[in-house]
């Protein structure tokens, strides 16, 4: 269970985020991002080592209102094979130094959400400890695909990064068995997703617009792919 920490973080998340945004290639808006947060979730670590976050943020520096969807994960370590996704690092109040990943590039975050797909995980509360969010929605789709990927230690990932989303290719450590496309959305859109496309599964999730109307659309999902 992930234990929220009432504390201080420097620099903070929405510091460090609009410091990396404009380096990624979905990123819409002006110079210096304008970032309020707008929601999310969080899944736990089984190992109960790495803190797992899928952010929402809400942008207002362009021409239009762009809200996006930024998965992190907090380490107390460097971790060698996500160095890519490094978004920044910052002293937090209770557990020090902390190492925060985009976590498409972290196996831990990847590992959950397809254990979160596969129905063996509940998604949780963003702000409160041990309090799942009912908000959160799973849909289910092609049979097996997200459970046959799920377990510890057992995916390898990559990352492709598209004009509004991170396309993250799944496969096991011993390149034996099935690959798959794990589609994160970053920029968010409300609406419902479609349906009959062979998807293994959705997560669709809630956020809130600055008029603090609630807006609900996909977030993630998972389709087979070819070696």
């Amino acid at each position: 269970m992930a234990v929220i920490h009432r504390t201080t973080m420097s620099p903070g998340k929405l510091e460090l985020i609009a410091s990396w945004l404009p380096s990624k290639p979905w990123y819409r808006g002006g110079d210096a991002p304008l970032l309020a947060k707008a929601g999310g979730f969080r899944l736990d670590d089984p190992e109960g080592e790495v803190g797992i976050e899928f952010m929402v943020v809400t942008d207002t520096s362009g021409a239009s209102l762009v809200t996006y969807q930024v998965p992190m994960t907090y380490r107390g370590m460097p971790l060698a094979s996500a160095a890519d996704g490094l978004i920044g690092t910052s002293e937090h109040g209770v557990l020090g130094r902390r190492w925060i990943y985009d976590g498409t590039h972290d196996v831990v975050l990847v590992e959950q959400l397809l254990a979160l797909l596969a129905g063996r995980t509940t998604a949780q509360d963003q702000n409160a400890s041990d309090a799942p969010d009912p908000t959160v929605e799973v849909r289910t789709g092609a049979a097996g695909m997200a459970q046959d990927l799920t377990g510890p230690g057992t995916v390898t990932v990559t990352v492709t990064d598209t004009a509004d989303a991170s396309l993250v290719t799944v496969g096991p450590v011993m390149d034996e068995g099935p690959v798959s496309t794990l589609t994160v959305c970053r920029v968010l859109r409300p609406g419902r997703a479609p349906e009959g496309d062979g998807s293994a599964g959705r997560v669709l999730a809630g956020w809130s617009a600055p008029d603090g109307a609630r807006q609900h659309g996909p977030f993630a999902h998972l389709a087979a792919s070819e070696r």
